[in-house]
């Protein structure tokens, strides 16, 4: 049994919990009963208010500076500091919260002062987000959309060569739980020759991967590849709402524009790249043929370790199912060993051409398909364009999502000999126009 498996916490709580033992630790944004703002860590059912340990004095040197920067009312000085104030802080907050601290009784008396009840807390979107990309490296999700429109060239002769990619839309990224207003927009209807006006009739999810940027690079100065990993501050989940009507009409020849600004999703816990470090692998070998990288992408250690091994699920709750009490319904699972370029590869090619990444851009990394189709990670994908209904436990159907159907997004880690860690929750409900 490892170490890290054995690692308990003194918020017993934390011990054995599916999502926030231990191990985990991510951080965020939350407030309570009307407070300010301010960073917390997940811990268990608690988040530890990073501002109250500060004023405890529970935290010294590099982690108590990283502390004060993760305590404010976003996490983007905190991105700023890096890896070694991460590292610093995430030191501290293990020996402050394992199981034989030497702060216990004093993590006791502070009560609900420094631990607040996760369920009577508010969460916030964890940094200001300057700018968004989304990329599109789910190779299956590229494929399978691919066939809808392209059948007989399912995948653009670049595909394999750039991690493609488009700028989304900052102001409409929200956190979890707030609700999706169903968008307006032109749709050419079938059959007709003029374009009509109105409420988005196929209104989709998008199961991804959010990554958050830390440390960023001076304008006109590339990120190399090697050094790509070090600039990533955390991760998250991350839905792509999508209007594939609005979308059919307007994406040619510039790409999505009100089919996907109207609406992003993200979940409010930035994991870190020190808590998803035992769950990396391989980059999976790509098939043979397949062009090898050019060598500003390729990068010999992150073929090895710069993947993730992150179990991916969507779930459906629909107005009926809410009504009768019954349970969301899993409608995928997949992960994010589906992806054709790392995470290190988005982030060296995104400033390859000397565009300057801050503090709290986010990453999107594109539909994270898997190959069978019960890891179909859109609605899209799931009904081959709305021709096969989806046919739910509940007697339902779907080809697209109908007011007050909520998507629910999860993830989890697991692998033997270590303690399983999870994401939390990506929720989104759709509202009327």
């Amino acid at each position: 049994m490892t170490a890290q498996l054995e690692q308990r916490s003194c918020v017993e709580s934390a011990n054995g919990h599916s999502d926030f033992p231990l191990a985990n630790l991510p951080l965020g944004v939350f407030s309570r009963d009307g407070d300010q703002p301010r960073g917390g860590v997940a811990i268990g059912n608690y988040i530890l208010d990073l501002r109250a340990a500060c004023e405890a004095s529970l935290f010294d040197g590099q982690a108590l500076e990283a502390a004060k920067a993760a305590s404010d009312s976003s996490l983007n000085t905190f991105f700023a500091l890096g890896a070694p104030a991460r590292k610093a802080l995430r030191g501290a907050l293990l020996d402050l919260l394992g199981e034989g601290s030497a702060q216990r009784e004093s993590l006791q008396g502070m009560g609900e002062t420094l631990l607040h009840p996760m369920d009577r807390c508010q969460m916030h979107l964890p940094a200001k987000v300057g700018d968004y990309t989304d990329f599109y490296v789910g190779i299956h999700h590229a494929n399978n959309v691919g066939k809808l429109f392209r059948p007989d060239n399912p995948l653009l002769p670049n595909y394999k060569y750039v991690p493609i990619g488009y700028h989304g839309r900052a102001s409409t990224v929200d956190v979890s739980g707030v609700t999706v207003k169903r968008p307006n927009g032109q749709t050419l209807p079938p059959g007709a020759s003029e374009p009509s006006f109105g409420p988005s009739k196929r209104l989709d999810h998008e199961l991804e991967l959010g990554i958050w940027i830390g440390a960023g690079n001076a304008r006109g100065e590339s990120i190399p590849i090697g050094e790509a990993s070090s600039h990533v501050a955390g991760f998250c989940l991350l839905n792509d709402w999508s209007a594939r009507d609005l979308q059919a009409w307007e994406y040619q020849p510039l790409g999505p524009f009100l089919s996907k600004s109207f609406a992003t999703s993200v979940s409010p816990w930035v994991v870190t790249p020190e808590a998803l470090e035992p769950f990396r692998c391989a980059q999976p070998v790509r098939p043979e043929g397949d062009p090898q990288p050019l060598p500003y992408l390729f990068d010999e250690q992150d073929q090895q370790q710069g993947a993730l091994d992150i179990e991916l699920e969507v779930l459906l709750l629909t107005e009926a199912m809410r009504d009768k009490g019954q349970p969301a319904q899993r409608i995928a699972l997949s992960s994010t060993k589906n992806m054709y370029w790392t995470v290190a590869q988005m982030v060296a090619h995104h400033s390859v051409n000397g565009c300057s990444l801050q503090p709290g851009d986010l990453f999107g990394s594109g539909t994270l398909s898997g190959s069978s189709p019960e890891s179909l990670g859109s609605l899209l994908e799931i009904t081959q364009g709305g021709k096969q209904p989806l046919e739910l436990p509940s007697g339902e159907t779907r080809t697209f999502l109908e007011d007050g159907d909520e998507i629910i997004l999860k993830a989890r880690c697991r692998r033997d000999g270590q303690a399983s860690i999870g994401f939390g929750e990506c929720r989104g409900r759709v509202m009327p126009a």
